[in-house]
């Protein structure tokens, strides 16, 4: 997709297919998921953050646990949503409780992966579609990485 078509799209769709983009380029789901957001959200972090991701490929290291597309959503959103300094707040209660408001947004986007999968497990979201190499496995992840990166923008904008 042209730079210009990417910029007509809305900011869900522009990191929907920013993550789509990426896995035809070789990046693992998580690394999909996160470099998409990166995109296509000002976070104000480096580059170097995607770093922290590559490890949850293949549902973490290729164990096939749980999903890295959904890890990859749950990093992206915490780009926006997640605190950037826990300390900031003088006591543990105080921390805590910030925590409470925080949650829920994650809360909600995984509940809302896991009724749509049914599952969050990579081995068991990849068992229909074959081989883990296998073209109907790989075609199912491109989709499942460009669903997991738009439903955290989605939820970025909240």
């Amino acid at each position: 997709m042209d730079e210009k078509s990417m910029e007509q799209l809305g900011i869900v769709e522009r990191t929907e297919q920013a993550a789509k983009e990426h896995f035809r380029h070789g990046l693992n789901c998580a690394e999909c998921v996160v470099q998409g957001f990166l995109d296509t959200h000002d976070t104000g972090m480096p580059q170097e953050v995607l770093a922290l991701t590559t490890g949850f490929g293949g549902g973490i290291g290729r164990t096939k646990n749980l999903c890295g597309a959904i890890s990859g959503a749950v990093m992206a959103l915490g780009l926006v949503k997640g605190r950037r300094n826990p300390l900031a707040k003088e006591t543990a209660a105080e921390r805590i409780g910030e925590l409470g408001e925080i949650y829920p947004f994650y809360t909600e986007m995984v509940q809302e992966l896991e009724a749509h999968y049914g599952t969050l497990i990579c081995r068991e979201l990849c068992a229909p579609h074959g081989e883990f190499e296998g073209k109907a496995r790989r075609k199912n992840c491109q989709e499942m990485v460009a669903f997991c990166a738009a439903l955290a923008a989605k939820y970025a904008e909240k």
